[in-house]
């Protein structure tokens, strides 16, 4: 018995001795945390470290680069278009003219003149000078608008009449944009002048939109007058030549040429070189579409240019050139000053044969 008081009490001594060692192996690092000097060896002790869950990543939608996109549409123009997925590339051919798509291009002339379609006329002794496909029958654009303004002036209407552009004048075949606003005001005299000088669309349709007896009654007329002038290759279904419905040839074009020159209010406001109007509190300055009309080598009585892509470029004028009143008609030229050139090429060949011309003798078939 003597035995076991002694060893119970050594093996609580061990106990204590350990706890005591432990405690110490606890209390290192705060002694180190807290700065204190104390020489006690740190003990390496592993923390256990708690397994963090991640946050699953969130996705970031990253902006797609902006891709310029060309697009050629009809007409051959180049339309520049931003998309924000992969690059697109859109090829469409050009538009190509309804004499192109008959072959009238191929036609050699001895003027190399761009346009498929052209003839030259005396007004006088309607001798024929030049002519190149002189009977095809093609859209005329713009042209149109010499007939509107013939069949406004034959109706003897007030030309101080004051007109609304509306809605309805807004283009909606071809989407051509105005400078006149729906809601404008102009004199019927005014929006005469803005259609032949400037071939200005809302003002020709409100000619016809307002004429007595309405669009379709002013259409009928249109085609009436044509008959009696004996255009029998001509119709007209509106009057601003948006419509590739509109149609003609040389012979008809230079027939209403020559009758329209007869009318001096016609003359005045298609050669016209610039009009201002007042809209509201601005003033807009219009120009004529025809910049031969400011050439002084020019002496034109009557003129009216035209384009759709399915007519191409047209020119008509009347002028005086040698000595001679002459009837020039120019269809489905190329390029924007294509009829233009020819223009110039057949005055400056009519003026080389002056002499020869004056004897009937000189007329250069295509």
């Amino acid at each position: 018995m003597f035995f076991r008081p002694f060893a119970l009490r050594s093996l609580c001594a061990v106990v204590t001795a350990l706890a005591f060692v432990g405690g110490l192996g606890h209390m290192a690092p705060a002694y180190a945390a807290s700065g204190s000097t104390s020489k006690v060896k740190k003990a390496a002790v592993k923390k256990p470290v708690a397994s963090v869950k991640k946050a699953p990543a969130r996705k970031v939608a990253q902006a797609k680069p902006v891709r310029r996109v060309k697009a050629t549409v009809a007409g051959g123009k180049t339309r520049v278009t931003q998309a924000r997925h992969s690059v697109v590339r859109v090829s469409v051919p050009p538009s190509v003219s309804v004499g192109q798509r008959l072959g009238l291009h191929d036609s050699n002339d001895p003027l190399d003149l761009s346009s498929s379609v052209a003839l030259v006329v005396d007004q006088e002794s309607n001798q024929v000078l030049f002519s190149k496909n002189d009977s095809a029958v093609l859209p005329i654009a713009s042209l149109t608008k010499l007939m509107t303004g013939l069949v406004v002036v034959d109706a003897g209407l007030d030309m101080s009449e004051p007109i609304t552009i509306t809605a309805d004048d807004i283009d909606t075949v071809k989407g051509s944009r105005s400078r006149l606003a729906v809601g404008t005001t102009l004199t019927r005299g005014e929006l005469m002048h803005l259609s032949l000088m400037s071939s200005e669309n809302r003002a020709a349709h409100a000619l016809g939109r307002t004429f007595p007896g309405g669009l379709r009654e002013f259409v009928r007329r249109m085609n009436g007058k044509a008959d009696e002038l004996g255009m029998h290759d001509t119709r007209y279904v509106e009057p601003t030549g948006l419509s590739s419905d509109n149609r003609s040839s040389a012979r008809d074009l230079a027939t209403l040429v020559s009758a329209a020159s007869e009318r001096p209010v016609l003359r005045d406001l298609s050669t016209s070189p610039g009009y201002e109007v007042d809209v509201g509190r601005r003033t807009l300055q219009f120009n004529n579409s025809n910049r031969l009309i400011k050439n002084p080598e020019w002496e034109i009585g009557l003129q009216k240019t035209g384009y759709i892509s399915e007519a191409g470029r047209c020119l008509v004028m009347q002028a005086r050139v040698a000595g001679r009143d002459l009837i020039m008609v120019f269809l489905d030229a190329s390029g924007k000053l294509g009829r233009l050139q020819d223009a110039e090429r057949v005055r400056r060949w009519v003026e080389k044969q002056a002499d020869l011309l004056s004897d009937g003798r000189a007329r250069p078939q295509g």
